[in-house]
């Protein structure tokens, strides 16, 4: 009999040990709603095949902000709107030519125009062409070499580095500001390498950017594959005299009239403080945006319609923006903290997903030490999710203008290797994302907001 009561009296506190806790029960509760009744995926598929790309000013854009709204009304949220915006139009027009004439010989090579580019002249531009690998080397060149000179940027991602947003930021300037630099100095336009680590035959658009060059200053600017640029260099090292021709049509329209995307439901305890969930409607015009950022939209959604899910009422008051133009100017980030600097609001926390919709890892945040550490304290919990990454890091762009005074601002780290295989071309479709990675981000999303909700935060 005292061995019978021994081994109950072990098995009973080996019972006790293993209780779960309330975070850890709501946190099972909000995954399994992800994984058994999300609606993120059939969101997303309506946006990327119904709708879909939606540049901004677009009539792409318009009909995913009338469809995002609708859906929203129909999670029953204590509010649903739209916050007007004026927004750039920008049209690609016909699709883009390129070649290079080596003697009698054309070789053709696959380009899109980099996002806010001139066009060509109708005829197209034609010029020699050289090679540089940063802005550093055009500068060194001198006016003399680049005047009157096509400028083919070839600088690529470097492959070593593990994080591949790193590897981004290593050379995405030559997108960026390439144009801009090589205008200045009287070149006829400029060729850049795709942002990409894969070699395929598909370029990858982006936004360029002319800051306060004249008009005159501003040349076409195109984006090549990066097995295009792989066979350009090596063309150009053996036929260094060649001549090159592209020819692209785009066009930038006056501003027009779009919209963010919001709802909310109402803090029981602090309708006053806001926690705000998001991602950005518009994409690029090659593909459909899946990736980039239809995935971050549906996933933000999908947050509010878990917590409906389980009947979990947040404290604070959980609001959902999706915002219009990212991609090309940031005007739905800027408009949103405009008018809430306007109403006064006061934001606690900021929580984005613009880096795909891939197996989540962690989070990356922006926050003092003693909120960092907070934030970091919950990652036992997380630990039977597969989320293991908590680092100090950009959250970002579109909640990076928010300015509250004791903001908390965090971005969702999803596997980022195939990523770029993406970012901004043809194939960021629909096929390309896996409905049970997207739901996973979802969940790891709402928990993090369920945590910050319950918890707070250190003033």
């Amino acid at each position: 009999m005292k061995k019978s009561f021994i081994v109950a009296f072990i098995m009973c506190s080996h019972l006790i040990g293993k209780a779960q806790t309330n975070e850890e029960l709501a946190l099972k509760d909000i995954y399994k709603s992800a994984l058994t009744n999300a609606k993120c995926y059939p969101w997303l598929d309506h946006l990327s095949n119904k709708i879909g790309s939606r540049l901004s000013g677009s009539t792409g854009a318009e009909k995913a902000v009338l469809y995002t709204k609708l859906q929203l009304e129909t999670l029953g949220l204590d509010k649903v709107y739209l916050q007007e915006v004026m927004v750039p139009k920008w049209v690609r027009g016909e699709k883009e030519i390129a070649y290079l004439l080596v003697g009698k010989q054309k070789i053709t090579f696959p380009i899109c125009a980099l996002g806010g580019s001139v066009a060509t002249p109708k005829k197209g531009v034609q010029g020699g062409i050289i090679e540089v690998q940063s802005l550093e080397e055009l500068n060194n060149l001198g006016i003399d070499k680049v005047k009157g000179k096509i400028v083919f940027f070839n600088r690529p991602m470097n492959p070593e580095f593990v994080e591949t947003f790193k590897a981004y930021g290593s050379c995405v300037d030559q997108r960026s500001s390439g144009a801009r630099e090589a205008g200045k100095m009287g070149a006829l336009g400029v060729i850049v390498r795709s942002m990409n680590l894969r070699l395929d035959d598909l370029p990858h658009t982006g936004a360029t950017n002319y800051g306060d060059i004249t008009s005159e200053q501003r040349i076409p600017a195109a984006a090549i594959s990066t097995n295009g640029a792989e066979l350009l260099s090596k063309m150009l090292k053996e036929k260094s005299n060649s001549s090159f021709f592209f020819k692209q049509s785009c066009e930038t329209f006056d501003d027009v009239l779009s919209y963010n995307v919001i709802g909310e439901i109402k803090g029981s305890e602090h309708p006053e403080r806001i926690m705000v969930v998001g991602g950005h409607l518009d994409s690029w015009d090659l593909g459909d945006g899946s990736h980039d950022d239809g995935a971050g939209c549906v996933q933000s959604m999908e947050v509010l319609n878990i917590f409906k899910s389980i009947g979990y009422k947040p404290k604070n008051t959980l609001r959902v923006v999706l915002f219009m133009n990212e991609e090309n100017g940031v005007r739905g980030g800027k408009e949103y903290e405009l008018q809430s600097s306007k109403n006064n609001e006061n934001h606690i926390f900021a929580l984005e997903s613009d880096s795909g919709g891939f197996s989540p890892r962690g989070f990356s945040v922006e926050a003092d030490e003693a909120n960092f550490n907070r934030i970091s304290s919950w990652a036992t919990l997380f630990e039977p999710y597969l989320i293991h990454k908590f680092v100090k890091g950009h959250s970002g762009v579109d909640i990076g203008p928010l300015k509250s005074k004791h903001i908390v601002k965090v971005g969702l780290q999803p596997d980022s290797q195939r990523y770029f295989d993406y970012h901004h071309a043809a194939n960021d479709t629909f096929d390309a994302v896996n409905k049970r990675e997207l739901e996973l981000g979802a969940a790891a999303m709402a928990s993090l907001i369920y945590l910050v909700d319950q918890n707070g935060f250190v003033k």
